[in-house]
């Protein structure tokens, strides 16, 4: 939430006419990674894609290093490398906890890939179907798709033009002697170019690509950190290190007293913990990497590497806000807003050539995010949809098909992203919080199907309806009333509003809502919390009161493993992928108690 406001607020805060950052250098070093891209998208699609297999699992023959880049850089979108810097800059490591609860990757990997793989499964809203119902699975999908589009692709592309319009100069452009908001040709032309190669290439290039794409993305990063540190402490790394966490104060700490009003550490610890297995264990946009791996082996050794590689972003997106903080501080950066942190980075203190780099991965970023996107909801539509109304269609129509589902979908997202002007900001935060007030209903069915045998598909469907009432109900409740509010504040703020008519509405308001007043005013992720426990109450105890499931459900199960398929799992690992998941654990409790 903080980290898409972040976005969203540069548009309104960047100066017109500020020109470019880039010089030839810079030029130089994008061209040359743009060419390397070209050339591996070119590689990636020599071998044709002949079934929906090859285009939406990449034939199931992905090793652990494109599986691991490609969950890594499908994650990093724009919003995190301008929003968490911004985060940082505002307030400390608030918002790190949701980065490091990317662990949760582990139970991905040594959980849910023996079971994922054993019912070779192309998307999680099938999942639900062998072990629940058809509904379950429609419903699901649905959602999926829906968030995808309205939510994630349409943010990466405003986001995403928003920060080039910035590091590029250009706001308004000049077509037919007509002028216009440099957002259209930068949006519109960033969804074409990126929608093409995943037109044409589909999964398959999405993983070549993401093997270039994260060193470029993490060399850029690290270089900001580094440089910016050590221009903090006079060249020293470590004196750099030690004014930044005095400049931070007390925002440094990770736990919060509950009578934080944003940040209780009771809200974030849990609330944070839910949202990230529903992300990183059954969204369709992450797990589609493993269901592509060439066996158990390689899905769960690229779910390693995808943990290690997300143990980054705290390091090189939160904490250079921080930095950026302390050197505005000491006058070494100028910053006027926190939202302005990442890119006041870039533009001031990064050297010629470096800043092209940089650049690289924030296109990066945006390329391998709206990608995987393009795809996931593709691949929804192909197989959970189309595939059920045309069982008997080819391999060759699943590719065409899927091929037309990726355009309609780049347009949709185009489409939605120049809504977003319209909307306004707050109207459209509210829209992105409907993925975390989602996430508790799915995190139940999952974990209860996998786990409890017992679960049945009416108890399976009555959680699932309730969890989303209650989420869409508390987002009809932000909308109708929170919204109202910030918009009288920003009333007052401007002058057009006395402090007095904003308590007379404010009043008004709370009388019309009575208790639903009171309810929306509950913290959003103790609300992610209640939503847990009643979605998991009604599950056990309507799937208790009613027939047990068909004993053929055992098969979708944590416990449906044939003694043949055990022993294949135990030996698709070794002590190294046990000792590098204790190390990532161990990195993981370790900035816990450092930051504690």
């Amino acid at each position: 939430m903080d980290i898409l406001n972040s976005m969203l607020a540069i548009a309104e805060a960047v100066p017109v006419n500020t020109g470019s950052v880039f010089d030839k250098w810079d030029w130089l070093f994008i061209g040359l990674f743009l060419l390397g891209m070209v050339a591996i998208i070119w590689y990636s699609m020599l071998k044709k894609a002949r079934s929906g297999q090859d285009y939406f699992l990449s034939s199931r023959d992905a090793g652990w290093l494109p599986i691991g880049t490609s969950i890594y850089t499908s994650n990093i979108g724009s919003e995190h490398l301008v929003g968490l810097a911004g985060a940082g800059f505002a307030s400390g490591l608030a918002m790190a906890h949701w980065e490091i609860q990317a662990w949760l990757i582990l139970v991905l990997g040594w959980v849910f890939v023996p079971i994922y793989d054993r019912i070779k499964v192309f998307t999680m809203p099938e999942f639900l179907e062998l072990r629940f119902s058809r509904g379950s699975r429609s419903i699901l999908s649905i959602l999926t798709i829906a968030s995808l589009v309205l939510t994630k692709i349409a943010v990466t592309l405003y986001a995403g033009s928003v920060v080039f319009k910035v590091l590029l100069g250009i706001h308004n452009v000049t077509i037919f002697n007509h002028t216009i908001d440099a957002f259209w040709p930068i949006a519109i032309g960033l969804a074409l170019v990126t929608g093409i190669y995943t037109v044409l290439g589909g999964l398959r290039v999405i993983m070549y690509t993401a093997v270039l794409q994260t060193p470029v993305l993490l060399f850029g990063s690290i270089c900001i950190l580094y440089i910016g540190l050590t221009k903090l402490g006079a060249g020293s790394l470590a004196e750099g290190w030690r004014h930044m966490m005095a400049a931070v104060g007390s925002n440094v700490k990770l736990v919060r007293p509950l009578s934080d009003p944003e940040f209780p550490w009771l809200a974030v610890l849990p609330g944070s913990a839910i949202i990230g297995f529903w992300y990183w264990c059954t969204d369709q946009y992450i797990v589609q990497r493993v269901l592509a791996g060439r066996n158990e082996k390689e899905s769960r050794r690229g779910s390693i590497l995808a943990a290690y590689l997300k143990l980054t972003p705290v390091f090189i997106f939160l904490i250079p806000g921080m930095a950026a903080l302390a050197l505005s501080q000491s006058g070494m950066l100028n910053v006027k807003i926190a939202d302005e942190a990442y890119t006041s980075l870039v533009a001031q203190i990064l050297p010629s050539g470096i800043r092209g780099l940089v650049a690289c991965g924030m296109l990066v970023a945006l390329m391998a995010s709206l990608a995987s996107k393009f795809n996931a909801s593709a691949t929804l539509f192909t197989m959970d949809f189309y595939q059920k109304w045309y069982p008997k269609a080819s391999g060759a129509t699943q590719v065409f098909v899927g091929r037309i589902a990726t355009a309609v979908i780049v347009v949709l997202g185009m489409v939605w992203a120049t809504v977003i002007i319209g909307l306004g900001k707050n109207l459209y935060l509210y829209l992105q919080q409907v993925q975390g007030y989602m996430s508790p209903a799915i995190a139940v069915l999952f974990v209860a199907g996998i786990f409890w045998k017992r679960t049945n598909h009416i108890g399976a469907f009555w959680a699932f309806l309730v969890g989303m009432i209650g989420g869409f109900g508390r987002l009809a409740l932000d909308l109708l009333i929170d919204l109202p509010k910030k918009g009288w504040k920003e009333a007052v703020d401007s002058g057009t509003m006395t402090a007095a008519q904003q308590e007379a509405n404010i009043n008004a308001l709370q009388a019309k809502y009575g208790i639903l007043y009171n309810l929306q005013h509950v913290h959003w992720l103790y609300y992610c919390e209640a939503l847990l426990i009643i979605t998991i109450v009604l599950l056990v105890t309507i799937s208790l009161l009613t027939k047990a499931p068909d004993p053929k459900t055992v098969r979708y199960t944590f416990y449906g493993s044939t003694p043949e398929e055990k022993l294949a799992t135990r030996a698709s690992w070794n002590k190294w992928d046990v000792i590098n998941t204790i190390i990532i654990l161990a990195a993981v409790a370790a900035f816990y108690i450092y930051f504690w």
